[in-house]
């Protein structure tokens, strides 16, 4: 794209010495009417002053300055200083003005008191983008005698108004469809010309839309001869307010270029139709406005900088099947279409022999993750009342695995079979489920009641004067594997995200697998222990003591079914709360009454074990009934998060600004570490105010489709993630599950360049 590069490098060096002129990239690119801004004042009646301000890094052409009077206004002759000589690729030996420059346009006749003339002009930036040239209508007060110079006053408003080119449409079949439709251009449907070449962008490059139904649009893009479109630098937004969520353009087959800037790209060079399928909240008649930008060359000429335009389109009405139809439609194109984060290696270059291995490290590591430790403290205390025995040491790590290769198994069974099924579900789906969460705060208070000696499942474990029978001993060991996997699900684990993106993607045995893996890196350690005898040798010798560490190991039971009805909170408000907590009372009466059964055998303690069990079913039955807390998406939070929301994201990254996205769940304990440990530092605020950045933060600790979208668009199995969009444009920077303070404040700063 950029032909002038090599020049303009060399020309930058040259004046390195001599000029201040900033360097200036492709992101950093003004607009035309801030790089070269102009303003216009009457010396007398007789006589115009032109002043441009000239930004550091930019110039003008002196030769490519033109005016033109209107309304009655006749022009003379425009007086233009000496420039600095320069040879030119395109225009040959020529002088151009660098900061500023000063003209003095005569006026032959103006017979009423203002007088309207356009200017056109042409300028480039350093780096080798040229503008094309710009024309800008000014309206200029005369005095009625000679006075003081009077400013501009700028038309239309304020805005600068833009010339209608003239010309004959190209012949097509929706010619007579389109008549009448606004352009993007501002001006008329009529085609360009090419009598002075470079051509205004308007006349370049023409845009222009209609609705073919309620939910499809038909884009028409029209470039002049000899000049050419890039596919892959057209975007498209609306309203984030509009209800309207666009779907993936179907372009038409192009011509393959190379690009010295864009490397190899797709290019058209004759009119093409794009049809864009649109997803509606509204479905009777109104309006929608399309914004666009495009970008595209003069065949063997000047390349034009982006260039924004907007367009008013009247929509049929729609009925509900077609909305619902488009909102699939439309879902499903932009979840094939949207490209994974760039930085992010999940899923990609990775063998199956890696990713089996990094599950097996990631479940390796979530034996130190904090929601797996009240279970790790059982099976410790487990391994050491097996004392010396090995047989003993062996069979609690057997079926330990057991447990827990059977439930990973299942999970991923689970997660695999209703993805397939059209659900994008991922690691700790199960938690967004307020019965699940409910039940297991119960298991966990009920395993806490159990160490804390209210009733006994099988005999104690210190073996004095008792011992395990092997059926309860291995249940017991079972079961305490199938716990840690269901308590693990909170946890994500470093080089957990990679493995699962690759089971997610792969053949259901192979998905297994990974998941076999990872269950078997979490059982790992008490293999070790069962298996070889010198580690076994460590764990201190069993004895009375043990009572009293079972009995302390109940507490952090007790927390993490504190921790667990925190979530239910936020998933189904204060009711559900009220709720669980009558189904714990309930089920403390039932193990209340079970220690009484199974020390004196007493009928009215199994009345009194159903009453209370019936009293927790119910109690569950009314939780489950509960509808989650009304959102609001507009809210922000303590730290200035606004809540995620796809339409908000497109808006702020079209206006150019660094967005760094959060997706949390309340029962994610790897976010809440996090977001303690670095999202809610002094650090980050800092870093996202330098930055100029939008902190925004989807919460999935509901079913939300619209994050889930966002999780399956980034490859990402489930949460945390974290993506950091720079200003310049662009896919996103995926960061690690486990954040730094300097990973995140690098981030920020890189994507603000």
């Amino acid at each position: 794209m950029l032909r002038l590069l090599t020049a303009a490098t060399a020309l930058l060096l040259a004046l390195a010495s001599v000029s201040p002129a900033r360097a200036v990239d492709e992101s950093d690119l003004l607009p035309v009417e801030e790089a070269f801004s102009l303003t216009a004042t009457a010396t007398s009646r007789d006589a115009i002053q032109l002043h441009w301000d000239i930004a550091d890094g930019y110039y003008l052409y002196r030769g490519r300055i033109k005016a033109r009077g209107s309304d009655g206004v006749e022009i003379g002759e425009l007086d233009l200083p000496e420039g600095k000589h320069k040879t030119d690729e395109f225009f040959g030996d020529v002088q151009i003005y660098r900061h500023a420059v000063d003209a003095t346009l005569a006026l032959k006749s103006a017979g009423a008191d203002s007088a309207i003339v356009t200017i056109q002009y042409q300028g480039c930036a350093d780096i080798g983008i040229c503008y094309p040239p710009h024309r800008q209508t000014v309206t200029v007060e005369l005095p009625a005698a000679v006075n003081e110079p009077t400013s501009l006053i700028p038309g239309h408003g304020g805005g600068f108004a833009m010339e209608p080119t003239s010309g004959a449409t190209p012949v097509n079949p929706l010619t007579q469809a389109l008549q009448g439709q606004k352009s993007l251009t501002g001006g008329t449907t009529a085609g360009p010309t090419v009598d002075d070449l470079p051509l205004p962008e308007e006349a370049a490059f023409q845009f222009e839309a209609i609705a073919l139904s309620p939910t499809q649009l038909l884009l028409r893009f029209t470039q002049a001869p000899d000049y050419y479109l890039y596919r892959d630098r057209v975007e498209f937004s609306v309203d984030p307010d509009s209800g309207i969520t666009l779907g993936q353009p179907h372009w038409p087959q192009g011509v393959d270029h190379h690009d010295e800037h864009f490397g190899k790209v797709v290019v058209y060079f004759d009119q093409i139709e794009v049809p864009l399928n649109i997803a509606r909240t509204d479905g009777s008649a109104g309006k929608m406005t399309l914004k666009g930008v495009v970008q595209g060359c003069q065949n063997n000429g000047i390349c034009y900088p982006p260039m924004s335009r907007a367009i008013e389109i009247d929509l049929p009405a729609a009925t509900p099947d077609e909305l619902a139809a488009a909102e699939t439609a439309v879902a499903a194109e932009n979840r094939v279409a949207a490209p994974k984060a760039a930085g992010s290696a999940d899923g990609a270059g990775v063998s199956a022999p890696l990713a089996l291995l990094l599950a097996l490290l990631g479940g390796l590591i979530l034996n130190l993750m904090p929601c797996v430790l009240p279970v790790l403290s059982l099976k410790v205390l487990a391994l050491a009342s097996s004392g010396e025995s090995h047989a003993k040491a062996r069979s609690h790590a057997l079926w330990y695995t057991g447990g827990v290769l059977l439930s990973m198994a299942a999970v991923g069974g689970i997660a695999i079979g209703l993805r397939a099924a059209g659900l994008a579900l991922g690691w700790g789906f199960q938690l967004q489920q307020p019965l699940v969460v409910a039940a297991l705060a119960l298991i966990m208070l009920a395993v806490g009641l159990n160490l804390s000696g209210l009733f006994q499942i099988g005999a104690g474990i210190s073996g004095v004067g008792q011992s395990l029978t092997e059926k309860n001993g291995a249940t017991g060991d079972f079961f305490t594997g199938v716990l840690a996997v269901v308590v693990a699900t909170p946890c994500t684990a470093p080089f957990m995200g990679s493995a699962l993106a690759f089971a997610f993607t792969s053949p259901t045995w192979l998905a297994l697998l990974v998941f076999l893996a990872l269950g078997l890196g979490l059982a790992l350690p008490f293999l070790l222990v069962g298996f070889v005898p010198t580690l076994a040798r460590l764990l201190p010798r069993p004895g009375a003591w043990m009572e009293t560490f079972k009995q302390a190991l109940a507490f952090p039971m007790y927390l993490t079914a504190v921790w667990l009805v925190w979530v239910l909170a936020k998933q189904r408000g204060a009711d559900a709360v009220g709720w669980a907590l009558i189904a714990s009372v309930a089920l403390a009466v039932v193990f209340w009454a079970l220690g009484h059964w199974q020390t004196r055998r007493k009928a009215w303690a199994l009345l009194f074990m159903l009453i209370g069990a019936g009293g927790a079913g119910v109690s569950l039955w009314y939780l489950q009934q509960l509808p989650p807390p009304s959102a609001d998406k507009a809210s922000q939070d303590s730290n200035g998060a606004v809540a995620y929301d796809a339409r908000a994201l497109d808006a702020y990254l079209a206006n150019g600004r660094v967005v760094f996205v959060n997706m949390t769940a309340d029962w994610c304990v790897t976010c809440k570490a996090n977001e303690k440990a670095v999202l809610s530092t002094d650090a980050f605020a800092d870093a996202l105010k330098q930055a100029n950045a939008v902190y925004m933060k989807g919460d999935w600790t509901n079913v939300d489709p619209e994050i889930t979208a966002f999780l399956d668009a980034h490859n990402a199995v489930g949460v945390p993630l974290y993506v950091v969009y720079p200003r310049s444009g662009g896919d996103g920077v995926k960061l690690p599950a486990v954040l730094t303070v300097e990973t995140v404040t690098t981030a920020l700063r890189d994507a603000a360049r």
